[in-house]
C-alpha cells in the first residue's frame, strides 16, 4: 500500500518542480536605452523583470565606461556577462547573456556608433 502512495507523491513532485521551472522564465519589457539606440528585447530566468532591468542598465553603464563602442569585462551586480555583436559602420547589434548561478538575464540592443 505504501508503494503506490510513494509513486504518486514522486509524480506530484516532478509535476510541481517542472511547473515551477517553467514559471521562472519570462520575457520582460526592456528599460529605456540611456544613449543613442534602444534595447530590443529582454528575457529573465529565476529572477524578476525588475532585477533584469537593473542588470541590463548596469551592464550598459559598464560598457560605455570604455567608450561608445566599449565592452564590459567585469561583473555587474554579481553577474558575469558575455556579449556577441554584429556591427556595421553605423551601428552595433548586440546580444548579452548575464548569469549568476541559476539566475539569467538575456537582452539585445541596437546602438548607433
Amino acid at each position: 500500500m505504501l508503494r503506490p502512495f510513494l509513486n504518486a507523491t514522486a509524480l506530484s513532485l516532478v509535476v510541481l518542480v517542472s511547473g515551477t521551472a517553467a514559471a521562472s522564465a519570462a520575457s520582460c519589457s526592456a528599460p529605456k536605452y540611456p544613449g543613442s539606440g534602444y534595447f530590443t528585447s529582454m528575457k529573465v530566468s529565476h529572477v524578476s523583470c525588475s532585477t533584469g532591468k537593473k542588470v541590463t542598465l548596469a551592464h550598459y553603464k559598464c560598457r560605455v565606461k570604455h567608450g561608445k563602442t566599449g565592452r564590459c569585462s567585469s561583473k555587474v551586480l554579481g553577474y558575469s556577462c558575455k556579449e556577441t555583436r554584429r556591427s556595421i559602420s553605423t551601428e552595433i547589434d548586440g546580444t548579452v547573456t548575464c548569469k549568476s548561478g541559476s539566475k539569467k538575464v538575456i537582452y539585445s540592443y541596437q546602438q548607433d556608433t
